[in-house]
């Protein structure tokens, strides 16, 4: 994600209800629901929607309200803590943490304005009636990592061309999941790789079995999927391929921070 497409869109999509009940005495309010958790979000997001604040004079706790929600990764709390904010009227809604939060957040309201992030169609999901025109109260900026994670098997290919297996470990609870197989198994298929292990680890002692499984896999090479579960999970995955000197492509800059 670029954080300067973020604020802009953040931006544009909260200043008109900020400031209308900026006139009021009682303080905006902004929803900020997560399916990750306060650390997660620490290393990924953060910093870029506070500095968004900021950027149009808003200063948390001063002129604006910000009330958390955070899944901790257990996606189907989202849902209640969606219809929370919901009730609590708040100005505007960021859902943070791909589909699942946007999701939730939909269905709980149809009238308070809902900015997301993600890496998938929103239209296939059903966040939105169409790119152009999204319509409702849903918009939002869409990557495209299940895109770019064939060009990562590119790289990692060109890398380490003398891997016969490969592996992408995956987060199975996040439907991004689905169509990123989809695109690594054809980036895998068009190489010419002998073979593609699809990994899944939805927990940190899940990350720990896989990395163990590996060596019997004879995995040579391995792609982490772009989740936001496995990114605050970076520490024990960089460590653990670093252990078996396991070549290995990552989606986040804090993968290559943390060695």
């Amino acid at each position: 994600m670029k954080r300067r497409e973020f604020i802009t869109l953040f931006g544009g999509a909260t200043a008109l209800p900020l400031v209308a009940h900026a006139q009021q005495s009682i303080l905006p309010v902004v929803g900020y629901l997560s399916a990750g958790s306060p650390e997660a979000d620490a290393i990924s997001v953060l910093a870029a929607f506070r500095k968004g604040l900021s950027e149009m004079s808003f200063v948390e706790g001063k002129n604006v309200v910000i009330e958390y929600r955070w899944a901790n990764f257990r996606y189907e709390q989202l849902s209640a803590m969606a219809a929370d904010l919901a009730h609590r009227s708040v100005a505007v809604i960021v859902a943070i943490g791909g589909t699942p939060p946007g999701l939730a957040a939909k269905a709980a309201t149809s009238t308070v304005p809902i900015v997301f992030y993600l890496g998938i169609d929103p239209v296939k999901f059903g966040l939105v009636a169409s790119l152009n025109h999204p319509g409702g109260n849903v918009t939002g900026i869409v990557g495209a990592p299940a895109e770019l994670i064939a060009k990562r098997m590119q790289f990692l290919h060109e890398l380490v061309p003398k891997a016969a297996v490969a592996a992408l470990l995956a987060n199975p609870d996040n439907p991004y999941t689905e169509p990123e197989e989809r695109a690594v198994q054809d980036a895998a298929h068009s190489l010419g790789l002998g073979e593609l292990q699809i990994l899944r680890a939805s927990s940190a002692s899940e990350i720990d079995a896989v990395f163990q499984r590996l060596p019997q896999l004879h995995v040579d090479a391995l792609i982490v999927s772009a989740d936001f579960f496995l990114l605050s999970q970076h520490k024990q995955i960089v460590a653990a391929a670093a252990q078996q000197n396991l070549p290995a492509m990552y989606p986040w800059r804090e993968h290559v921070s943390a060695g």
